[in-house]
């Protein structure tokens, strides 16, 4: 007697909605592959019209009913959760710690740690579902042996996998991201968003700090860190200028420093590096920018963590492209070696390792080694 291949059970799925189109479509495939979806948009701020308004895609009370309707037109229930409290601590307090402390961080990659796939996920879990849903480009595949990976979209144009490289094993095992498999184009997503009725297909995509209303972070920084005037300064400590606060300047920033004095080759001079300690920025050329090591703490696995040295490509930026490096994991700390030298690094950021296009995992650049300048 032939046996009858069985189809996979349905999952209940939760399918977080921030009433943008990508998240929008992303519940819709869900639902159309027959799982059970439950619509969910995560409030994150105690008076959301601080946030970003004008169809942003995050955050706003305009989204939550954008999320809404999406979740009538699709047909499946839908509720909003009120996480406002784990986000003003988990992710726009520590946007605020890292920046006083001079690093640069990410609060898009906390969020979907700390968020969509701590707090966001633990709650899922609790009630029965058996994953969570995003609009996220990415892929989770699925060995011969039930473990899972975290891979690149199918798509290397729309490809979020960077700002996820932070789940570890458990968390990709309740991960679901109907988007990343197939290669279609934004207006294509737009286009399939229009056919199923979904009323956010024209709406803008997302791009800036959603808990920042106007987008002046240096403006949000100095409302909660207060003014702090300090020095501005060359590499050989000679003033150069001053500023208003530390903390409204990253590692390759060219552009409002407010040095009257040119420097003495004409040059555009750069951030070189923020002191929190006392208070003063150092410029310098671009050159002095490139580094070829790097130190990384607080590694996150997305599977077991590497043994000994190994060579991989590394992102450093959400929308940066891929670099070779050569890393090892040494007393929990991640080291790492650039082939060629890469500019602009700063401490804060994310650095996430790719074997491929599988992502092997992230961690937060502690430090930086300046690399060597040829001699003329």
């Amino acid at each position: 007697m032939t046996e009858i291949p069985q189809r996979p059970r349905p999952l209940r799925v939760l399918a977080a909605m921030s009433g943008g189109v990508d998240s929008a479509v992303a519940a819709a495939r869900a639902a159309e592959a027959g799982h059970d979806v439950t619509g969910v948009h995560l409030a994150l701020s105690a008076n959301p019209q601080s946030f970003r308004t004008g169809a942003r895609g995050c955050c706003t009370i305009e989204d939550s009913r954008d999320a809404r309707r999406a979740a009538d037109v699709i047909g499946i229930p839908f509720y909003v959760w009120d996480l406002a409290d784990r986000f003003r601590e988990d992710v726009v307090e520590d946007f605020i710690a890292e920046y006083e402390a001079g690093r640069t961080p990410n609060p898009c990659l906390r969020c979907n740690e700390k968020i969509k796939f701590a707090a966001l996920l633990d709650k899922a879990l609790a009630l029965g579902f058996d994953a969570v849903c995003t609009g996220h480009y990415a892929q989770v595949i699925v060995n011969p042996d039930g473990t899972r990976e975290l891979h690149r979209a199918s798509d290397m144009a729309k490809d979020q996998s960077y700002v996820l490289g932070v789940l570890d094993e458990k968390q990709l095992a309740h991960a679901m991201f109907p988007l990343g498999d197939t290669v279609t184009t934004k207006d294509e997503i737009r286009a399939e968003a229009e056919r199923r009725g979904l009323a956010v297909a024209k709406k803008p995509d997302s791009h800036d700090i959603c808990f920042i209303a106007d987008g002046n972070t240096q403006g949000f920084l100095a409302d909660r860190l207060g003014k702090a005037e300090g020095d501005i300064v060359d590499e050989a400590g000679n003033v150069l200028g001053t500023h208003e606060g530390a903390y409204g300047y990253t590692i390759g920033q060219r552009k409002g420093l407010r040095i009257g004095t040119p420097a003495p080759d004409g040059k555009p001079r750069y951030v070189l590096d923020i002191s929190p300690v006392n208070n003063t920025v150092t410029v310098g050329p671009a050159a002095a920018l490139d580094v070829d090591a790097l130190t990384a703490i607080k590694p996150r696995w997305c599977g077991a963590a590497p043994t000994g040295p190994g060579t991989y490509t590394a992102q450093l930026r959400a929308h940066g492209g891929e670099t070779e490096v050569t890393a090892e994991l040494i007393d929990g700390t991640l080291q790492v070696h650039f082939t060629e030298p890469v500019r602009g690094v700063a401490p804060g950021q994310a650095i996430v390792l790719y074997d491929d296009t599988r992502v092997v995992g992230s961690a937060t650049i502690a430090s930086t080694r300046r690399a060597a300048v040829p001699i003329a």
